[in-house]
């Protein structure tokens, strides 16, 4: 009995399978670079060894799938689309564009219709993220209104609390008081800054504009060091307006 021919049902799974590894290689190493790390810097945020990354961008090895994830939520990206589609050449989800303008925000208003100023405490940061396109979590954060001339009622501000020393001498736990910036054309080289961004979340820095693909995040304290972010890796940009901060007990 002649046997039979089974080859050709072999060949197109084979051929999707180094298609894949194809787009999971290149869209590794045009992630990495499209946020302007390093190697070593990459392989910092995933807690893995340098050489891993070279491997994975070349080829060698491919990456397990607790790794992935942990790109994945680092690009704000699906696993699919990490090894499924050439993010390079027909990007999609959080790198289809870059986001220059961006987003229209939810208010909160008194009784009168104007606009209170809502406060988003160290505690509430975490969640500031995903709830900051969400009316529901504006409104549930504590708020107040501030009737100075230096605020004008033509312009919507937000008061952010602070964590960490890397803006000394503003101390941790200090409130900065800003103003929404409503596009990247607004920012002033130099100048601070808070920006929600897709990886760090709450993040308050010196800011200069790199290139039309990043900024440069700068910290006033030297012992930290300068570092890019992706243009289209921002959420929402605010501008430091007041700071606030209390002598301790």
């Amino acid at each position: 009995m002649k046997k039979q021919n089974r080859g050709n049902i072999f060949a197109p799974s084979l051929l999707c399978v180094n298609k894949m590894m194809n787009y999971l290689t290149q869209n590794i190493k045009y992630l990495r670079k499209l946020e302007k790390l390093t190697q070593q810097q990459f392989a910092d945020h995933l807690q893995i060894k340098r050489s891993l990354i070279g491997a994975y961008e070349e080829g060698r090895a491919k990456p397990p799938i607790a790794v992935m994830q942990k790109m994945v939520d680092h690009f704000n990206i699906s696993i699919d689309e990490l090894i499924n589609s050439d993010m390079e050449a027909n990007p999609i989800s959080g790198h289809e564009k870059k986001q220059k303008e961006l987003q229209i925000l939810p208010i909160v208003v008194d009784d009168n219709n104007r606009e209170l100023i809502p406060i988003v405490p160290v505690k509430a940061s975490a969640g500031y993220l995903n709830g900051l396109s969400d009316p529901e979590f504006i409104g549930k954060l504590p708020r107040f209104s501030m009737p100075v001339p230096e605020l004008s009622s033509e312009r919507t501000y937000r008061v952010f609390q602070i964590k960490g020393d890397s803006m000394l001498p503003v101390p941790p736990g200090a409130y900065i008081f800003c103003e929404f910036v409503a596009g990247l054309g607004d920012l002033k080289n130099g100048q601070t800054y808070i920006l929600i961004t897709r990886n760090e979340g709450l993040v308050y820095k010196r800011v200069y504009l790199n290139d039309e693909n990043h900024l440069l995040l700068v910290s006033d304290n030297k012992e930290y060091s300068p570092y890019n972010v992706a243009v289209e890796m921002i959420c929402e940009i605010w501008k430091a307006r007041g700071v606030l901060s209390f002598l301790a007990d």
